[in-house]
C-alpha cells in the first residue's frame, strides 16, 4: 500500500485459508457444513425511521416483527454519509480514507455530469481505490471457506468488483441458485426503494403516511413542500418494508430461517438535505439488527457502539473464519468478539463536484467534527441533490435571505474549524459547543482520538486527487494490470500462479469454459479433474489480467 498504513500484512499462508471450489478443490459444500448461513438485507438512505425504534410515523410492520426477534443496535454508524465509500468499507473491513475510497465517486462520474459546466469540475478524475495487496473482499474470504456467495445487485465499491468476489452478482442472484442446497451461503440483497432519488421519482405515488404527522427538524422550513417530501420518504420506507418482508418469507419457505443469521441495516442515514452526505447523526446513524436462529437474544437492545468497518470482521467471526490483519474493524459478535469500542469515526470528502474534507469522531454522548476546509461553505453546487423539491426550498430560502437563525446555520459561507455537540441535549446538532470553555476537556479528548485515528489509517486529508492517484498507482498514476496466470503441472496437480503480489485467481474448466460463473482458485487442482482450464488473475484496484487457457498434457 502506498498511502501510509499501519496494519501488518497477512502471512504467506493466507491464500490457502480454507479450500473450496465445486467438485474440484479441497473444501466443498460438505466440508463447510455446520457453518451458519448469513443473510444481509440492506436498504438505502434511511435513518432509524422504524416503528421498532419508536418512530410513530413509520409504517414498518415486517421489520418491526424482525426486530422483535433480533438484537437491536441503538448505536450503529456508517463511516460516511453516502453510499459508495460505505459499501467499499463494508466489503473490505477497512476505512475508505486508508486506501483512496473516500471521495464520492471514484470509479465513475456523477449521473448529473450533463449539468456541470465548470471546466475545473468536469476535470474530476476517475480511478479505483487500491487497498493493500493482501486485502480481499469479505465475500471472497467466505468463498474460500466453502460458502456460496451472492449479491443482488448493487456493488458501488469504488473499485471494479473482482470476479473472485461472488459466485453470483446480478439482479437474479439468490441463495436458491447454489448447486448444493446443503452448502452454507452468504447472500446480500440491496433494496433501493428508499434511495434519495425516489423522493422525486415517486412523488406521484400514493402517500402512505400523512404529511400532517411529520416531525420537521428545526433546520428545515416547516411548509407544505418540506412535509410532502418527508412523507414521500416515509412512504418509500413502507414500500421497502414489504420488500424486506418478502425476502424473509422466502427464507422461511425454504426452511432456512433456523440456520441463518440475518443482518438488516441501511447504507447510511436519511437521503434528505443536511442528512445524506454529512457526518451529523442524521447522515451516519443507521438502523441495525441481527437475528439469530432459535430465538437467541430475541428482543434484546444494546447501546454498544458499532461501525460499518466492524461488519466484515464480525461476519467472519460468526462463520468461524480467522479475521485477517488487514481488516481495521472490531468483531462485535462470534468467537472473535472484541472489547466494545470507545469511539466511531466518519469522514466527508468530495461529493461529486462539491468539495469538502471533514473528519468526525463520536462516543456515546459527544461528537467532535473537524472541518479541514473551513473556507468552503456547507452548501455547494450539487445538481443531483438539488433536484429534490425540499432542497429547492432551502436554496430559495438562502437566495432570499429568509429563514431563522437555526435554518441559516447550514447556509453559512464558511464552516467553523471545529464543531462539538452534546447529543443527549442536542440530537439535531445545532448548538456548537466547540468554543465553550466548559467543554475544553471533552473537545481535547475527542480531538486527540481523531488525530490518532487519522495517523493510524494514513488519512490523506486534503491531498488533491491527481496526487492521490499517483500514490495509489505509482509512480505516474497509470493503473497497473495484474500479471496473467501461469500454469504448472507438478506431481499430479495443476498449480495456478500470478506474479502480482496479492493477486487472486478465478478459473473455468472443461465444459464451464465460456460461461458466466468463475470458480475461485484456492490451491493445487488434481489434474485428473481437468482437461482444459481458463484462468485470469485480479488484484483489487488493478486491471484484471487477460485470461489464459491451458490444455493439460496427456494423462
Amino acid at each position: 500500500m502506498n498511502i501510509p498504513y499501519k496494519h501488518v500484512s497477512l502471512s504467506a499462508s493466507f491464500v490457502f485459508l480454507g479450500l473450496c471450489g465445486p467438485g474440484i478443490q479441497g473444501m466443498d459444500a460438505a466440508g463447510a457444513e455446520g457453518r451458519p448461513n448469513i443473510l444481509w438485507i440492506t436498504c438505502e438512505d434511511m435513518s432509524p425511521r422504524l416503528g421498532a425504534y419508536g418512530d410513530e410515523v413509520a409504517r414498518t410492520p415486517r421489520l418491526d416483527t424482525f426486530f422483535s426477534n433480533a438484537v437491536r443496535y441503538d448505536n450503529a454508524y456508517a463511516v460516511t454519509g453516502v453510499c459508495a465509500p460505505n459499501r467499499s468499507c463494508l466489503i473490505t473491513g477497512m476505512y475508505p480514507t486508508s486506501y483512496g475510497a473516500q471521495h464520492m465517486r471514484t470509479l465513475r462520474r456523477t449521473s448529473s455530469i450533463d449539468q456541470i459546466t465548470d471546466p475545473q469540475l468536469l476535470a474530476i478524475p476517475t480511478y479505483e481505490a487500491v487497498p493493500p495487496a493482501e486485502a480481499k473482499t469479505v465475500s471472497e474470504l467466505l468463498r474460500r471457506a466453502g460458502y456460496y456467495t451472492t449479491n443482488n445487485k448493487k456493488t458501488d465499491y469504488q473499485f471494479t468488483t473482482p470476479v473472485t468476489a461472488w459466485d453470483e452478482n446480478s439482479g437474479t442472484a439468490h441463495w436458491r441458485n447454489r448447486p448444493d442446497q446443503n452448502q452454507p451461503f452468504f447472500s446480500v440483497f440491496n433494496i433501493v426503494e428508499t434511495h434519495e432519488s425516489r423522493v422525486w421519482r415517486h412523488a406521484d405515488l400514493p402517500l402512505l403516511v400523512s404529511p400532517e404527522d411529520i416531525e420537521v427538524p428545526p433546520y428545515y422550513p416547516d411548509n407544505e413542500v418540506v412535509r410532502r417530501d418527508m412523507a414521500v420518504h416515509y412512504s418509500n420506507i413502507a414500500r421497502m418494508d414489504a420488500i424486506a418482508g418478502n425476502i424473509l418469507d422466502q427464507l422461511e419457505e425454504d426452511g432456512l430461517a433456523e440456520s441463518t443469521i440475518i443482518f438488516f441495516f441501511s447504507d447510511h442515514g436519511d437521503g434528505l438535505p443536511r442528512m445524506k452526505r454529512w457526518t451529523y447523526d442524521s447522515g451516519i446513524h443507521v438502523p441495525f439488527g441481527v437475528r439469530f436462529p432459535d430465538g437467541n437474544r430475541a428482543g434484546e437492545t444494546t447501546d454498544r457502539l458499532v461501525s460499518f468497518v466492524d461488519f466484515a470482521p464480525t461476519v467472519l467471526s460468526l462463520a468461524g473464519i480467522p479475521v485477517p490483519d488487514f481488516m481495521m474493524g472490531k468483531p462485535f459478535l462470534g468467537e472473535q468478539e472484541s472489547e466494545p469500542r470507545d469511539y466511531v469515526y466518519a469522514s466527508h470528502d468530495r461529493m461529486d463536484p462539491s468539495l469538502h474534507c471533514i473528519r468526525t469522531v463520536r462516543e456515546n454522548r459527544y461528537k467532535y467534527i473537524r472541518n479541514h476546509m473551513p473556507q468552503r461553505p456547507y452548501v455547494q453546487f450539487l445538481p443531483y441533490r438539488d433536484q429534490m423539491p425540499l432542497m429547492q426550498e432551502i436554496l430559495e430560502m438562502r437566495d432570499k435571505g429568509t429563514g431563522n437563525e437555526i435554518q441559516r446555520l447550514w447556509l453559512a459561507d464558511r464552516k467553523p474549524p471545529e464543531e462539538l455537540y452534546d447529543l443527549n441535549e442536542d440530537p439535531h446538532e445545532i448548538n456548537n459547543l466547540a468554543k465553550d470553555p466548559r467543554m475544553r476537556e471533552v473537545k481535547d479528548r475527542l480531538s486527540a482520538a481523531l488525530d490518532r485515528w487519522m495517523e493510524r489509517t494514513g488519512d490523506p486529508l486534503t491531498m488533491p486527487e491527481p496526487e492521490l492517484i499517483k500514490k495509489l498507482w505509482p509512480p505516474d498514476g497509470v493503473q497497473p494490470e495484474t500479471e496473467p496466470v501461469r500454469f504448472r503441472e507438478e506431481n499430479g496437480f495443476l498449480i495456478l500462479e500470478s506474479a502480482t503480489n496479492g493477486a487472486s485467481i478465478a478459473y473455468q474448466s472443461n465444459g464451464s469454459i465460456g460461461g458466466s460463473h468463475w470458480d475461485l482458485y484456492t490451491g493445487p487442482i488434481p489434474v485428473r479433474n481437468v482437461d482444459t482450464i481458463k484462468a485470469l488473475a485480479v488484484r483489487i484496484g488493478y486491471r484484471e489480467s487477460a485470461p489464459r487457457q491451458y490444455a493439460l498434457k496427456e494423462k
